[in-house]
Formats: C-alpha cells, sequence, structure tokens
C-alpha cells in the first residue's frame, strides 16, 4: 500500500488507454484519470477555462487532453496550458500504482 494520504481511486485494468475517466472522491472531489500505457495521470476534473468537466473532453495527442467546451488544451503530464482559451493550468494530484490499484494522494 502506497504511503499515508493515498486513497485507492481505479483498478488499472479498467481505465481505457488514452479515454478520460471521471472519477468522485470524497476528500478531493470531481477528479479526471487518463491511462496512458502504463502510466496513470490525475487532475482536478475541471477545465481551468470554464470549470467543464476535463472528463468529457478528449486526448488528442500523446499526453495532450482537450476540454470539450471552449478547446483548451493541457498536457496531462503537468497540467500545463498548450492552448488557449484557458491560461492557467490544471491542478495535478500525485498517483502510485501498485500491481493493478491505482491511488491518488489525498487532500487531508
Amino acid at each position: 500500500m502506497p504511503e499515508e494520504n493515498f486513497e485507492k481511486v481505479a483498478a488499472l485494468d479498467d481505465l481505457p488507454e488514452g479515454t478520460p475517466v471521471g472519477v468522485e472522491l470524497p476528500s478531493c472531489g470531481s477528479i479526471c484519470l487518463v491511462r496512458i500505457g502504463s502510466d496513470v495521470f490525475a487532475c482536478e476534473d475541471g477545465c481551468s477555462h470554464a470549470e467543464y468537466p476535463m472528463s468529457e473532453g478528449e486526448m488528442v495527442d500523446d499526453y495532450v487532453i482537450e476540454c470539450g467546451l471552449h478547446g483548451a488544451q493541457f498536457d496531462v503530464r503537468t497540467g500545463e496550458v498548450l492552448e488557449v482559451p484557458a491560461t492557467e493550468g490544471l491542478r495535478m494530484l500525485e498517483v502510485e500504482i501498485e500491481g493493478n490499484d491505482v491511488f491518488v494522494r489525498s487532500e487531508e
């Protein structure tokens, strides 16, 4: 089990490759998970431009997620803005994978 303040959010096998998935957590609220190969990235599930769920967006390139509302693009590894209208990056969450279990650091 990962260190303290991590909570299980998904099974790796349940996350489709390159498809954003929304998860609701009591400690973090809504988060968006994206699996790319054996890596999983997690961010708050709200675009920094208009709070539209990033889990309703799509991956448009390797590591690039696009908001489904206005087309803002972000790097899922860092949260960095790659395309306007967003001007602030996504808040990323720390992820650990242990076996088939995906854990995210909670906000406690």
